[in-house]
C-alpha cells in the first residue's frame, strides 16, 4: 500500500458591521449604504498538536481574526487608510482581511488559504493568494 500525505482545513466565520459607498458604482450602492457582513477564513496543514492533536485552536484563529474584523466594525469603510483609494467593496475587504489575517497568525503552524466576505447570504467574494 502506497503512503498518502493528508492535511486538514479548518474554517473560522464571524461578522462586523459597518457603512460604505462603492465610487464610481453608478446606482444606488454608490450612497451611503450598511451591510452585516460575513466572514469566512480558512487555513490548512499538514501536522497535529502531538499532545492536543489539533492543526490549531479554534479560539486563536477565532480570536485573532475578530481582532482584525474589531477594527472595521460599527465603522464607515471608506474612512479608513486602507480604503482612501480603493472602494471598500466584497473583493477588496477580503483582501484586506486575508493579509491582516496572514501576518496574524504567523509563527502559527498553519497556512491561510481563503478569505471570504459576504454582504448577504446569497453572495460572498472569496481571497486567496498562490
Amino acid at each position: 500500500m502506497e503512503s498518502r500525505k493528508g492535511r486538514w482545513r479548518l474554517t473560522v466565520t464571524e461578522g462586523f458591521c459597518a457603512s460604505h459607498c462603492l465610487r464610481g458604482y453608478e446606482g444606488p450602492c454608490e450612497n451611503l449604504h450598511g451591510h452585516n457582513f460575513g466572514v469566512e477564513a480558512v487555513v490548512e496543514g499538514e501536522r497535529l498538536d502531538p499532545k492536543v492533536e489539533y492543526l490549531v485552536d479554534f479560539k486563536v484563529l477565532r480570536g485573532r481574526l475578530r481582532q482584525i474584523l474589531g477594527e472595521l466594525d460599527h465603522r464607515h469603510l471608506n474612512d479608513l487608510a486602507a480604503f482612501s483609494l480603493e472602494n471598500p467593496s466584497s473583493e477588496n475587504l477580503a483582501r484586506h482581511i486575508y493579509r491582516r489575517l496572514e501576518a496574524a497568525i504567523a509563527g502559527e503552524p498553519v497556512r491561510l488559504v481563503s478569505v471570504s466576505v459576504s454582504e448577504k447570504d446569497a453572495s460572498k467574494a472569496t481571497y486567496m493568494e498562490y
